[in-house]
């Protein structure tokens, strides 16, 4: 039997040392184009409670206005007004729901009047932006981020390209601009200065409603490829490409809810705001289909406080179901009637699905099985026990 050499051991831990070093170079410079966004928003994934909705506006850049043509784009400070308007709810489930807003879209802005909603960016910043949306849709904004002309472009070059359906013939010019759009019809591979055309054309006739059907197009494509396992070497570079172009004021928590969402596996449903071709270009939106829409899709179904509340005064002093409504809409429920009937009841309850958490708002009660009034979600039958004024 042959000796075994002393030094085979140290040589294997260090050929061993050596495949690790060289594993964790490679693993550096993978995530190298992460860093900055890791050091920023560097979160472990987390599962959230509730839903976290972001708003996300692509804005377009500031020329100088003394500058002669052609002439480049003054330096990229998010104060352009926004050329794509999403709003994006991700749920603990993993979960997304999209709602494209037009960019033409005619509203009465908080704080500045009626207008175009891609003006509210322009006159009060990222504030009044989310202000409007929030006016419009009824949907509370969690936070915000603003990309910047080039984010499409850096991202989808760092995910080698998408490949996508386009629909007809795209050739459109912008010197000033620096646009060039030349696409054929029929199923291609896009690259990110192709993908941006793809994005910004306006001439089909559609103006803006047409855009927002192929920003759908592209974020069908784009996520397609980033959830497949063969593409997760690319994330880092995307992650990066977002990080330099991108203005945020996302916390690390809502991060880490969106990461805990999104390993859930998520599903991505679109929607485009409701409404109708209006006056020199506008969009006027469907208020009526715009609440069905958003009660539907974006209400967290863990908030008690879109659904239909009935209070019952069984027993309780005069004028306790009145009270407790204004209590309850005081905390933001929308929907809450009161009655009153004849019987006896020592302790106040509560039936329904979502029992449990509107007692936690009413602060005393008990959950009970028993048959709730028709067409409420929860009904709270006031007992004797109910405090009074």
């Amino acid at each position: 039997m042959l000796a075994r050499h002393p030094c085979a051991r140290y040589t294997r831990r260090v050929r061993l040392g050596v495949v690790v070093l060289v594993a964790l170079a490679g693993a550096v410079a993978l995530c190298s184009p992460a860093f900055p966004a890791l050091a920023r928003y560097g979160t472990l994934p987390r599962k959230a409670d509730a839903p976290v909705t972001v708003l996300l506006a692509g804005v377009t850049p500031n020329y100088p206005p003394s500058a002669v043509w052609p002439y480049p784009a003054s330096p990229e400070d998010y104060s352009g007004l926004t050329d794509t308007l999403v709003l994006a709810q991700l749920r603990p489930d993993g979960s997304t729901q999209l709602l494209s807003i037009p960019r033409d879209t005619w509203m009465n802005i908080p704080r500045w009047g009626f207008g175009k909603i891609n003006g509210a960016n322009v006159h009060g910043g990222p504030e009044m932006l989310v202000s409007a949306v929030e006016s419009l849709t009824g949907v509370n904004v969690d936070a915000y981020a603003l990309l910047s002309l080039h984010a499409v472009r850096s991202m989808t070059d760092a995910a080698g390209g998408v490949t996508l359906d386009v629909a007809q013939r795209m050739k459109y010019d912008d010197k000033a601009g620096k646009l060039h759009i030349d696409l054929q019809p029929g199923r291609q591979h896009l690259s990110g200065e192709q993908a941006e055309g793809f994005l910004r054309f306006r001439k089909d006739g559609l103006g803006d409603i047409g855009r927002v059907a192929r920003q759908q197009t592209f974020l069908s494509a784009f996520t397609g490829k980033l959830k497949s396992p063969m593409n997760l070497w690319r994330v880092p570079g995307v992650v990066g490409a977002l990080n330099s172009n991108v203005k945020s004021n996302l916390s690390r928590a809502q991060v880490g809810a969106l990461l805990g969402g999104a390993l859930s596996g998520p599903t991505v449903t679109m929607h485009t705001l409701p409404g109708d071709f209006g006056g020199g270009g506008t969009w006027i939106p469907d208020h009526s289909a715009l609440r069905a829409l958003v009660a539907e899709h974006f209400r967290d179904p863990n908030d008690p406080r879109t659904l239909n509340i009935a209070v019952i005064n069984v027993a309780a002093p005069d004028g306790s179901a009145r009270r407790l409504k204004e209590k309850l809409e005081g905390l933001g429920y929308q929907n809450v009637n009161i009655s009153s009937a004849v019987g006896s009841a020592a302790t106040t309850t509560a039936s329904g699905s979502a029992a449990a958490r509107v007692l936690k708002d009413v602060g005393y009660g008990q959950i009970a099985a028993t048959q709730g009034a028709g067409g409420a979600d929860v009904t709270v039958r006031l007992g004797s026990d109910t405090p009074g004024e």
